[in-house]
């Protein structure tokens, strides 16, 4: 991929790059042992110490929290009345959507109810309705089965 590189990879023996030679026994830290890889190369490794047969016990179980108990009750009994009120609500849907229209028809009513006689009293005071015709009737009559005769007067 890269033509030849700009510098030349060059590797040195242990003893020349740190101008020491192997770490002696004494300078190893605890708990770093020298192990050596599957592949053959030798190094220092951080190990465990095996266990003894027979040692390994099963540690004792912790007891569970109060609040631990009472959120794992809780949580079936949230979901399932969030299931009921979801049911409940596709089951109502029909009946509340025919209250909203009754309830926007009584907007609309009371909203008629008053605006009509305000548009009665603008129309009257324009003059576009016709004038009002005056009738008045005199009626007389003799005695209980008597004859009844009358005049009207229109103005």
């Amino acid at each position: 991929m890269h033509s030849e590189t700009a510098y030349e990879i060059t590797t040195l023996p242990v003893q020349q790059a740190t101008g020491h030679g192997p770490m002696l026994p004494h300078e190893i830290p605890p708990g770093v042992q020298l192990v050596t890889l599957p592949g053959g190369i030798r190094t220092l490794a951080y190990t465990q110490p095996p266990a003894a047969p027979g040692s390994q016990s099963v540690p004792a179980a912790a007891p569970i929290p109060t609040w631990a108990k009472t959120t794992a009750l809780l949580a079936p009994t949230i979901g399932g009345g969030i299931a009921a009120a979801g049911i409940g609500l596709f089951y109502a849907a029909p009946g509340l959507i025919a209250m909203s229209q009754a309830l926007w028809a009584a907007v609309a009513l009371i909203a008629a109810g008053a605006i009509a006689p305000l548009l009665l009293r603008a129309i009257r005071r324009t003059g576009k309705a016709p004038a009002t015709t005056y009738i008045t009737q005199n009626i007389t009559a003799t005695g209980l089965l008597g004859k009844a005769t009358g005049t009207i007067n229109h103005r």
